[in-house]
């Protein structure tokens, strides 16, 4: 996995080749993000011996604990060329803004 910010977003990336985009599963429950994605063992026609298997198959499962100031009802996820790519949006109030200081002409007068 691979996290990035871009302006008002942050982005994550897992690397998962071999798994069909059907099999991912995305949860979010308490600002703790969870990513499990299944890839199948490869079915070998009759007469086909394998001779070394290195590449893992089965179900995946990555869990992310999110802060606060993320949007998690806005992520956005897209999956190519074996590259899923999360876009989950800075919250509004966690954005920074301006306040505006009032011009009160009249003094105050503090007194003990």
């Amino acid at each position: 996995m691979d996290a990035y910010r871009k302006e008002d977003q942050f982005l994550l990336q897992f690397d998962i080749p071999g798994v069909d985009s059907e099999s991912i599963e995305l949860t979010v429950d308490n600002n703790t993000l969870t990513v499990k994605a299944e890839r199948q063992a490869p079915v070998l026609a009759e007469g086909i011996e394998a001779l070394v298997a290195e590449r893992p198959h089965g179900v995946f499962t990555r869990q992310i604990l999110l802060g606060d100031n993320l949007d998690t009802s806005k992520i956005d996820a897209q999956f190519s060329d074996g590259v899923l790519t999360l876009a989950i949006p800075v919250a509004e109030e966690a954005k920074p803004r301006r306040i505006d200081v009032r011009h009160d002409s009249s003094k105050t007068e503090i007194s003990a």
